[in-house]
Parts: C-alpha cells; structure tokens; sequence
C-alpha cells in the first residue's frame, strides 16, 4: 500500500508538475479542490451548489469525510451484527473490540472518572471518525480530510460544545463559571483571571483544530516535496533517495495518523474531565 500510494504521488506530481511550473502544484494538491483528480485517468468535477447566497459546494475533503463517515459506520454495523451470531470476537470484530478497549481503560476511564460511561459514546466516535479520515488519506488517489482547517476546526467545536455543556449541566451555568476561578486568589485578580480563565476556554478547542490540521497538512507537504525533487532538478539520479525518504515518510505518517486521533481524544477527554470535576 505504501509503494502505491507513493506511485499514485509520483503520478499526481508530474501530471500537475507540467500544468504549473511554479511551486504551487504542491498545495494544489494538499489543498481542497472542487474535482477528484483520478491523472492519468481523469477528472471528476464536483457540483457547485449555492444556498441563499452562500457557497455549500461539495469538495474533494468533503466527499472524503463522508466516505470516512460511512466506512466507520458500515464496520461498526458489521461489528454489531457479528456480537450477535457469537459473543467470542474474531477477525475485523476483535480488533475493534481491542480498540475500543484502549479507547475507554486507556484514554477515557484514567481522563474522566467517575461518570465516564455517558462520555465514551462521543469519544469513541470522535477516535475512530479522526483516525478513518486520516488513514485515507494514505491510500492512492486519497485524501487526508483533517487537512482542512474547516474540518477540523468543526470536530474542535463539538467537542467545545460536549466539555462546555457537561460542566453546565453538573454544576449550572453560574456555578460552572464559578468554579473556573482559582481558589484563594486575591479580590483585586478576580477580573483578571476571570479573562484568561474565559479565554482559556477558546484556546484550547483551538488548539485542538490547529494540531490536527497542521499535522496532516505537513506530511503531505513533506511528501510531495521530496518526489518534486525529482522533477525540480530536472534529474533520475535522485530518484532513489527521494523515493526511499518518501517510503519513510509514509511509513511515519502512520504513526502520525494513530497519535493524532489519539491526541485529539485524549485532550478532549481530558478537558470534559476538569469541566465536571471541578471540586478535584
């Protein structure tokens, strides 16, 4: 998969490598576009859609996150199913069992605690919808979805919604702000610390978008890059050093791909664990 997917690179660069001699054929790619580009065999243009003025078309990350949407949801289907015939896993059901296992005693149970059961649901969604996305992104002719900032930054805004919303439901909105200040500090340090606290809440969903997109976005970046230096110096005798980096570089975006969705998780399991338990 990994010679594939470097090959399909290959293909992709020298096709838009000849259209733009610029550097910019390298975000042309990483980029959202409004066609899949299938070179040498074609173009599929994408249909541009308006709604009361704003621009909703469907584009390359798009068609990709909902391929990721539906790949995590016909795996679980056929998870569920087989729970069904036999309570003893096997094949495709133990290692999701394995998973998901991880996912809650290594992730959410030590982050959360006490009530952590109502919280795995979303969490194990989050997981497993981040780490499909990003592995497509290795695959020929696929793309890394969490590559957008539009994309990202939506996951970041649910799980914002999820930390916000449980720490209002167990304490009430008044009380929850209440217990973001520190305790003992100075009457005078009050607004201050109210403000950062405030802004504290911001950053960190924040934070969360920014990681995971521009992880992905660099590797891809990095990717290209070193097949380009093929086509840039215009010479095959460096062709065997690009193309066996670039094989590692695959191989390490593997790794990339399971510590994103694992990082993303966990943080965000992390920041529902401060939000209700506060008095900790």
């Amino acid at each position: 998969m990994i010679l594939e997917s470097v090959k399909a690179v290959a293909d992709t660069v020298v096709n838009v490598a000849d259209k733009s001699k610029g550097s910019g054929w390298i975000m042309h790619h990483v980029l959202d576009s409004r066609e899949l580009s299938f070179e040498p065999f074609g173009v599929i243009h994408l249909p541009q859609l308006q709604l009361f003025g704003l621009d909703i078309s469907i584009t390359k990350h798009i068609v990709f996150m909902w391929l990721a949407a539906v790949i995590v949801l016909a795996v679980f289907s056929t998870v569920a199913r087989s729970y069904k015939k036999s309570l003893i896993p096997s094949g495709l059901t133990n290692l999701m069992e394995i998973l998901i296992v991880f996912v809650r005693d290594e992730i959410v149970k030590p982050t959360i605690g006490e009530g952590y059961e109502k919280f795995l649901p979303f969490l194990l969604s989050t997981f497993f919808f981040i780490l499909t996305m990003n592995f497509l992104g290795l695959f020929p002719y696929g793309n890394t979805a969490t590559s957008n900032l539009a994309i990202t930054s939506t996951l970041a805004v649910f799980s914002f919604i999820v930390v916000q919303g449980s720490g209002m439901k167990k304490y009430g909105v008044f009380g929850y702000f209440k217990g973001l200040m520190p305790h003992g500090i100075p009457i005078v340090l009050t607004p201050i610390m109210l403000i950062v606290e405030l802004l504290g809440l911001f950053t960190k969903p924040f934070a969360l978008a920014i990681r995971l997109f521009a992880n992905m976005t660099a590797g891809h970046v990095v990717l290209f890059a070193l097949i380009g230096l093929i086509f840039i110096l215009n010479t095959y005798f460096v062709a065997p050093v690009s193309i066996a980096f670039a094989v590692f570089i695959d191989l390490l975006e593997i790794l990339v791909i399971l510590l994103q969705a694992y990082i993303f998780t966990i943080l965000t399991s992390l920041f529902i664990g401060m939000a209700i338990h506060q008095d900790h």
